[in-house]
């Protein structure tokens, strides 16, 4: 029984055949191997004759480039691997157990919608679990089941269905990054000895050097620009940035999928998860209806005032939304939500002059490297999860409602801005947003 696991956590279980987790005799470097790659890393059959000089040289060339990411250097290290059964993760472990590392894999089960039983046939984490277990079982590694289904409910979910009640829309991914992932399973395993906490996220950390720890550890792009995902670990404080390694931010998706077939692994061909992490089956309009309800208000244009519609309510609905709007005569853009008064403001010309985006203030600043920029800093800005990023400048302000705030200035127009984005500013920058600062 792990009794150091804090007191709101249930204790870690141990899956199937699993010898409990503080077994006190690690796994010798004997079970752990430093693995070359020659088989994984081309079309050769995998009988491989004698190495040669050059041979064995592009060998560890080639497992340099699949393991800078994984700390190989630092080998044997004690690695945390979150594994959600998909090909991502999956990878990843088997990247660091190639470095040489100790690794214990995670799979956190986390919210399991009991009021929406009925929209599944079977329960909705098992397969994922089977080939998580799958994965682990083919290079001998424990593989824990973790059940964090309170603390997500209490810090994601009832968090994202008060801000929509307010009219914005919180990015439950950054959330669940932040509060649970790296919140609140850092510290079930805090004193378990283990030296990093390790994903298959498309990101890089860069972590000080052993003669200069008191650096600060650095949120890097990944090598993959559209499947980065440092929009969604932009909250991250930098005593959680400095337990992390990503191993997947050395390579492209591409690369990942080729390795995941050459290393045999059960889940190879399985696809990408889509849409919000906790939902799994369930529609988002469902699963707001349930918990919200319907308020039925008005649709009116926004330039004209002309009544077109009526809708189920404000919450249904965030700015820049053109789908599910049922009017006709369109396309129809959502552009204002009155909250006091339950309105959806739409219109037609949504990209107009008069309606232009390229300035609004972010709050909750918190940097990952030093104290900020300097006003009318040169930046590069994201605002959303995509490979785009926008040139800025910025201003430094101090207000006694939000105290210090940056005002953001867009080089050009993002009419996708609204009060519920998560701005990055550099790649150190974690920021939130307060309601109705876009502009």
């Amino acid at each position: 029984m792990l009794r150091v696991v804090v007191s709101t956590l249930p204790a870690l279980r141990p899956l199937l055949r699993r010898r409990p987790l503080l077994n006190p005799k690690p796994p010798t470097r004997s079970r752990l191997p430093q693995r070359t790659f020659r088989a994984l890393s081309s079309s050769a059959p995998s009988a491989t004759p004698a190495p040669s000089a050059a041979g064995a040289g592009e060998a560890v060339e080639v497992e340099e480039h699949l393991t800078r990411c994984a700390a190989a250097g630092r080998a044997p290290l004690r690695v945390a691997v979150l594994v959600s059964g998909g090909v991502d993760s999956s990878v990843a472990l088997r990247l660091l157990h190639a470095a040489g590392h100790r690794c214990t894999a995670f799979y956190l089960k986390i919210w399991f919608q009991e009021d929406f039983r009925n929209f599944w046939s079977e329960c909705p984490w098992d397969e994922d679990l089977k080939y998580a277990q799958a994965v682990c079982d083919k290079i001998d590694v424990p593989l824990e089941v973790v059940h964090l289904s309170d603390e997500y409910w209490n810090h994601v979910v009832s968090h994202i269905i008060n801000e929509y009640r307010c009219g914005r829309t919180p990015n439950p991914d950054v959330l669940c990054n932040t509060r649970i992932k790296f919140g609140a399973f850092l510290e079930a395993i805090e004193n378990l000895g283990f030296d990093y906490i390790a994903s298959g996220h498309y990101a890089h950390v860069v972590h000080p050097s052993v003669e200069n720890t008191d650096a600060p550890s650095l949120l890097q792009l990944s090598k993959d620009k559209i499947k980065d995902q440092t929009y969604f670990l932009s909250h991250l404080s930098q005593s959680q940035l400095r337990r992390l390694l990503f191993p997947l931010g050395c390579i492209k998706k591409d690369e990942v999928r080729r390795l995941a077939a050459q290393m045999g692994l059960p889940n190879q061909g399985r696809k990408d998860s889509q849409g919000i992490c906790f939902l799994g089956k369930v529609k988002f309009s469902e699963f707001v209806e349930r918990h919200i309800g319907e308020m039925e208000g008005i649709i009116l244009e926004a330039e004209s005032g002309d009544y077109l519609g009526n809708h189920r309510g404000f919450w249904f609905y965030t700015i820049g939304q053109r789908q599910g709007l049922r009017l006709a005569g369109g396309p129809w853009y959502v552009v204002e939500k009155d909250v006091q008064n339950n309105v959806v403001f739409v219109s037609r010309n949504y990209y107009s002059l008069d309606k232009r985006r390229c300035t609004f203030r972010v709050g909750s600043l918190n940097w990952f490297d030093d104290s900020g920029p300097g006003n009318s800093e040169r930046l590069k800005c994201k605002v959303r999860h995509s490979p785009e990023f926008h040139d800025c400048t910025v201003t430094k302000e101090h207000t006694e409602e939000n105290g210090d705030v940056l005002v953001v200035h867009l080089s050009e127009d993002d009419q996708g801005l609204a009060a519920e984005r998560a701005p990055i500013l550099r790649a150190g920058a974690k920021c939130e947003v307060p309601a109705g600062t876009a502009s």
